[in-house]
């Protein structure tokens, strides 16, 4: 973990706007910024000076080759870190990114974690670049908002299929022993990239969050913490409500995602979460429509989706999570659902 020494000036020179940046020992110029977030902020880069047709460059280190670029391009993700704990936060980033191996997880493809000098005298600092593969077409939300502009959505077929990706990627977190959560499932958090002819393809993205998925709560205070940490690393439309409301006594496991993968399909027919209407209304309260599990349909004389559609995302939506359903029962569902409607 680090970047060599050779490529530091260039590095900072990427850092003040000009120049290259480098990732260990492979080189990328910064094309456009794609998105920024917090501390983090999203390049579109381009491998120079490394052969890469010839298995030189970043090639060389990346398993499967399904991921490497045909025209060295690529995305990093640029984090500025200023405490130890942002910058444990990164590292376990690193560490449960480097666990998972599947097509609709999107894989890490190498990092850097360097030390630069800080504001003051004698202070120091660090910077993390993490490489991705690139979806230039954006995120569910990204697509959400395009769509609605034209006043499009997606087919049927293609919310199930979408869904489906989605579920075969969390499948294979909660496979894990012990399972993963992920516990930041949203739109915004899904890369789409449109096929000719195909189904769009989902990945999921943002490993920041993901955490060990059992948590035992046996007091108040391991409560208050857990709700503590969720509000800071779960986005609140699509958390759980065991992580808005926690008991002094309870298990917590990897339905808390289940939730938030029914609040993402929802969005994926509907372009928001389900309860994000209560933050628009006078005297809304979008933790208790949440708690109640109050979903709100959009209204008309004719509904854009089928009715199991609905009652599948009901089915998700249920507020003790003991009765909520596991991914495997999720994805029986999902199948019986593709095969009725295809």
């Amino acid at each position: 973990m680090g970047c060599s020494f050779s490529g530091l000036n260039a590095l900072y020179d990427a850092v003040n706007g000009g120049g290259d940046v480098w990732i260990n020992e492979n080189r990328f110029r910064i094309l456009r910024q794609l998105g920024e977030g917090g501390f983090a902020f999203v390049y579109l880069v381009k491998e120079v000076g490394n052969d890469s047709a010839l298995g030189g460059g970043v090639r060389r280190k990346i398993k499967d080759p399904s991921h490497v670029s045909d025209d060295g391009t690529y995305a990093m993700k640029k984090v500025l870190i200023q405490t130890n704990e942002q910058l444990e936060l990164v590292r376990e980033e690193i560490h449960v990114s480097s666990l998972f191996s599947h097509p609709n997880l999107l894989p890490l493809l190498d990092h850097a974690i360097i030390a630069v000098k800080g504001t003051q005298e004698g202070s120091w600092n660090h910077e993390a670049y993490l490489l991705f593969p690139v979806h230039l077409d954006g995120t569910l939300l990204d697509n959400a908002k395009t769509m609605k502009a034209k006043k499009e959505s997606f087919s049927t077929m293609d919310v199930l299929q979408i869904f489906r990706q989605l579920c075969a990627g969390l499948k294979h977190m909660h496979s894990f022993d012990p399972p993963y959560a992920h516990n930041d499932v949203k739109s915004g958090n899904v890369l789409i990239t449109h096929r000719k002819e195909q189904p769009p393809l989902a990945i999921l993205m943002d490993f920041g969050s993901a955490r060990p998925a059992r948590k035992q709560i046996r007091s108040r205070s391991e409560a208050l913490q857990l709700q503590e940490w969720a509000a800071e690393h779960c986005s609140a439309p699509y958390r759980a409500p065991e992580l808005w409301d926690c008991p002094s006594h309870a298990d917590i496991d990897d339905r808390s995602d289940v939730w938030s993968l029914g609040c993402t399909l929802y969005a994926i027919m509907y372009g928001v979460s389900p309860f994000e209407y209560a933050v628009g209304e006078s005297g809304g309260s979008l933790q208790l429509a949440i708690v109640n599990a109050q979903v709100k349909w959009p209204t008309g004389p004719k509904p854009s989706y089928p009715e199991p559609l609905h009652k599948f995302v009901t089915w998700m939506l249920q507020p003790q999570p003991t009765v909520r359903p596991h991914i495997d029962d999720i994805i029986i569902h999902v199948d019986k659902l593709i095969s009725k409607y295809s």
